[in-house]
C-alpha cells in the first residue's frame, strides 16, 4: 500500500496570501483545495494575526504533514520586502506550530519545478497548475503560485528520496525549516 502525502503551499503576502493542497501518491498529485486568505487594509500586526489564524484553520482542517512556502523574492521598496518576510513568518510559524515540516523555495525554483523555466510569467504557472492538477478552471494567482509550491515541494521530496534511496524525509532544493 502506498504512502500518501498531504502537503500545503503557502504564497505570502501582506495583502492577499494564496494556500493550495494536494496530495502525493504512487508518484501521482491530486488536487485538495485552494484559496486565498484576504486581509483587510489597517497596521501590520492584526492582519500577521489573521495569516496566522487563517493558516492554522486550514492546516487543522485539511491535515497535511508538509508544507512548502515561497522564499521572500527581491524587492525594490525594502518596507514591501520586510512587510513580505513577516507574512511569511505569519504562515511559517503556524506550520511549524502544526508540527509541519517546512520547505522554502526561491521563486525561481518553483517556476522551473512547474512550468520548466524560472523565468515563467504568473500566467504561465496558472496554465501549468491547472494542467497539472487536472482542473476544470483555473485557480487565482495567488491560489496557483501556491499550488505550483506545492508541486515544487513534492518534486523536491521525491527527489530527495531518490538520491538517499530511501523513504527518509529531506529537501533537495529549498531550505528546510
Amino acid at each position: 500500500m502506498a504512502l500518501m502525502t498531504r502537503i500545503i503551499g503557502i504564497d505570502p503576502g501582506s495583502r492577499r496570501t494564496g494556500y493550495g493542497i494536494i496530495d502525493s501518491r504512487d508518484g501521482k498529485i491530486a488536487y485538495v483545495t485552494s484559496g486565498i486568505v484576504r486581509l483587510p487594509e489597517g497596521p501590520l500586526p492584526p492582519r500577521l494575526k489573521i495569516i496566522f489564524d487563517g493558516i492554522s484553520q486550514i492546516i487543522e482542517q485539511y491535515q497535511p504533514q508538509h508544507m512548502g512556502v515561497e522564499d521572500v523574492f527581491f524587492a525594490r521598496d525594502p518596507r514591501a520586502a520586510l512587510k513580505l518576510g513577516q507574512a511569511r513568518g505569519a504562515a511559517i510559524v503556524a506550520g511549524v506550530n502544526a508540527g509541519l515540516e517546512v520547505g522554502e523555495y526561491a521563486a525561481r525554483s518553483v517556476k522551473q519545478a512547474v512550468v520548466g523555466s524560472g523565468s515563467a510569467d504568473k500566467v504561465q504557472v496558472q496554465m501549468m497548475v491547472t494542467q497539472l492538477l487536472k482542473l476544470a478552471t483555473s485557480p487565482s494567482e495567488d491560489a496557483a503560485d501556491a499550488l505550483a509550491v506545492a508541486i515544487c515541494h513534492c518534486h523536491s521530496m521525491r527527489s530527495q528520496m531518490a538520491l538517499s534511496g530511501s523513504g527518509a524525509h529531506g529537501y533537495a532544493r529549498g531550505r528546510h525549516t
